[in-house]
């Protein structure tokens, strides 16, 4: 009998074979798996994790095979609308970062001078602060050719100086491909809780713009090649995120669910990741 998962994927084929890339793409809705738990550290945060999401096997192909989310400009990857800050927080932050970049290393680097932030309305939301765009993408992504080397200024930047990307990155970029959501839940008890949910960032999570990317990874199962579950290969993004005791238990529970079997595993994940 063929597995159903692995057929679709060979019809699917290859980048080579793909006049549209998103056929590659499974469909936004499907079963999921969660497990809740509270967070070892704190008895009013409770994490509501995707299992489905975060133990598929989902990698960033970035430079291997990314089509990008603008038709014709896959050296781009999703950084051709700049990224939006959180909050000051996030921005003092990176702005910190910002001022190690050199020309060397940063392809404009005499435009950042100027401003490398700008203002624009996101949905319903007006007037936030994001990172400029030069030449149809963010400032900081360097194009190819460049001596520098190509992608990210501020993720190479933290290659270069023993850093983590997450810590000279916006919030937006490196928590990509993960979306967390909090809210306070007042319970029938008149107790209240801090719930975190960690799960998928896809298409929807752009707003209505998403489904008109041109291609999204999430979804695609060219990107769901990774040698070990999402929930591993983003470890220090998970623990910025909900805490170590938290990502802790989260690595218990994800790793028991595979040893078990998946009941809804992603669509487009290869087979043998469950």
């Amino acid at each position: 009998m063929v597995d159903d998962r692995a057929a679709s994927r060979t019809r699917r084929g290859s980048r080579s074979d793909l006049a549209d890339p998103r056929a590659s793409e499974v469909g936004l809705d499907f079963a999921r798996e969660w497990v809740e738990f509270v967070d070892p550290a704190d008895s009013e945060h409770v994490v509501r994790a995707d299992l489905t999401w975060l133990n598929s096997a989902w990698t960033c192909i970035y430079g291997g095979g990314c089509h990008g989310i603008i038709k014709d400009r896959p050296n781009d990857g999703c950084c051709s609308h700049g990224a939006f800050f959180t909050d000051e927080d996030d921005l003092k932050r990176v702005r910190k970062f910002v001022k190690q970049l050199t020309p060397k290393y940063w392809q404009y680097y005499l435009k950042g001078q100027k401003s490398w932030t700008e203002r624009d309305n996101v949905g319903d939301e007006e007037d936030r602060l994001r990172t400029r765009t030069v030449d149809g993408a963010c400032i900081f992504h360097n194009r190819p050719g460049f001596p520098g080397g190509e992608g990210c200024a501020l993720h190479a930047l933290a290659l270069r100086t023993d850093k983590h990307p997450l810590e000279t990155k916006p919030d937006v970029c490196w928590q990509l491909p993960i979306r967390r959501v909090q809210e306070w839940v007042d319970r029938p008890d008149n107790t209240r809780v801090l719930v975190s949910t960690i799960t998928e960032f896809d298409r929807r999570g752009w707003g209505d713009g998403g489904h008109e990317l041109h291609w999204w990874c999430t979804s695609s199962t060219e990107a769901h090649v990774g040698k070990e579950p999402l929930y591993e290969g983003y470890g220090p993004e998970l623990v910025a995120l909900i805490g170590e005791p938290a990502y802790a238990e989260l690595v218990r529970l994800a790793r028991a669910r595979l040893a078990g079997g998946m009941v809804a595993p992603h669509p487009a994940s290869p087979p043998t990741q469950t």
